[in-house]
């Protein structure tokens, strides 16, 4: 085997230099969920929406309504009250954290 050939100080800074380093690591920043801007005070074309196309919905919830009428959770549950007192809405299920409802059909 022959000898190592002794390279010089510049010859050896050239090549860690060229060699280049390898950067560090970037953190994910995560998945960023958009911010809903969802109604917190009802007017008069969310009501009339709510009284026309509610009552047509199969399954009926505060989360379909928050999801379907962009709607805050607390006027969706004000909502359903409203609708079950009129009689337009009937419950299935009654929880104290979910409300579920359907239709009022004619028996």
């Amino acid at each position: 085997m022959p000898p190592k050939i002794q390279q010089s100080k510049a010859a050896k800074a050239a090549a860690a230099m060229a060699g280049g380093k390898k950067s560090k690591k970037k953190w994910s920043k995560g998945k960023v969920k958009d911010k809903a801007n969802h109604v917190v005070v009802l007017d008069e074309e969310k009501y009339n929406r709510i009284l026309k196309d509610v009552p047509t919905y199969r399954f009926i919830s505060v989360s379909v309504l928050v999801d379907r009428l962009k709607v805050g959770g607390s006027i969706a549950r004000v909502a359903l009250k409203q609708l079950e007192e009129d009689g337009v809405i009937k419950p299935v299920l009654k929880h104290s954290k979910q409300y579920v409802y359907t239709r009022a059909t004619n028996e």
